[in-house]
């Protein structure tokens, strides 16, 4: 499968890969960043790539068959990198890499449900409801929320996952829309959608937040982040990098926030006269503005228009 990581370039900048280094790929999907990481950390340096998606990770593995003995792969949650990594016996860092979303796979084929272009069942699992050991998992799908949550409960998952100004119209409709018969598919979703919003001269999808929230929602995608940014900066070294690629605001608030958080020399409260709290920052903001793909990129690869990637250095 054709896969163009996103601000590959700039995220190789940032993290530096140098020898005997030691990076972690939380998000290796398709193993595009693991592979320049490999490539410019010659001959012995190190990536530990983890995902939540077995399909993902046997691609990643077939790119990576060059670095062979300079890589693992992790079926698992960044979120829990952590525990992870000991189980590996890593216990610090040089670098650590989030490229968080939807992959092209996911996107691409239509079982897994994300995407509204191609008709499938509306899963939008990550994990794929099947652990590397070949364990079942159960999970909440989409299609569960879907058809299963009271309207307040949907609005309330469009509103704030996806930003969706006509959430409750929406969530109504949907609500109508399931009395008739169960929403099984992504193309039955999207059509409701469709037909219940005001059509503008837009090339965006009026399901394109509805898809985003139900997403996140089933994957819990916004505490893993918090969860993720929480334990990666204690696993870095001194001079370690972290760099996060974001897709929409919420995931770039949370990265925006927490970066500034662990950069203040001062946390005593505002009308504290005289800074009394004896706080070291814990890192340094590398990217005082997010850093978005150029021109050219995002004439090759269109899904990196909405990129944004912030880095923060250990120190």
């Amino acid at each position: 499968m054709h896969h163009i990581p996103v601000l590959c370039h700039e995220v190789i900048d940032f993290l530096k890969p140098k020898p005997k280094g030691v990076y972690i790929d939380g998000t290796v999907g398709l193993g595009g960043h693991s592979a320049a990481i490999l490539e410019n950390s010659g001959p012995d340096g190190r990536v530990v790539g983890i995902d939540l998606d077995v399909e993902a990770l046997a691609i990643a593995k077939d790119r990576l068959h060059d670095f062979e003995g300079r890589y693992s792969l992790i079926n698992g949650n960044f979120a829990e990198m952590d525990v992870l990594l000991e189980r590996h016996s890593v216990h610090a860092v040089d670098g650590v890499l989030f490229d968080l979303g939807v992959s092209s796979l996911q996107l691409d084929t239509p079982h897994r449900g994300f995407s509204f272009n191609h008709t499938g069942p509306l899963d939008m699992r990550m994990n794929a409801g099947q652990s590397l050991d070949g364990a079942s998992q159960t999970a909440l799908t989409a299609m569960n929320v879907v058809n299963d949550s009271p309207m307040d409960v949907l609005t309330d998952i469009f509103k704030q996952y996806g930003e969706e100004r006509f959430a409750k119209r929406i969530a109504g409709r949907v609500v109508q829309a399931r009395q008739r018969g169960r929403i099984e598919t992504t193309t039955q979703l999207a059509e409701i959608v469709k037909q219940t919003v005001p059509q503008k001269a837009s090339k965006v999808h009026p399901a394109t937040r509805i898809f985003q929230a139900l997403r996140i929602h089933v994957n819990t995608e916004l505490e893993n982040l918090v969860s993720g940014l929480d334990v990666a900066i204690p696993l870095l070294k001194p001079g370690g990098c972290l760099c996060v690629i974001t897709f929409h605001s919420l995931e770039d608030r949370i990265v925006k926030h927490r970066f500034q958080t662990l950069a203040r020399t001062c946390i005593c409260p505002p009308k504290t006269p005289i800074c009394i709290c004896e706080h070291n920052p814990s890192v340094e903001i590398i990217t005082k503005r997010p850093v978005l793909p150029s021109v050219a990129e995002t004439q090759q690869n269109p899904r990196a228009r909405s990129a944004k990637l912030r880095a923060a250095r250990k120190l």
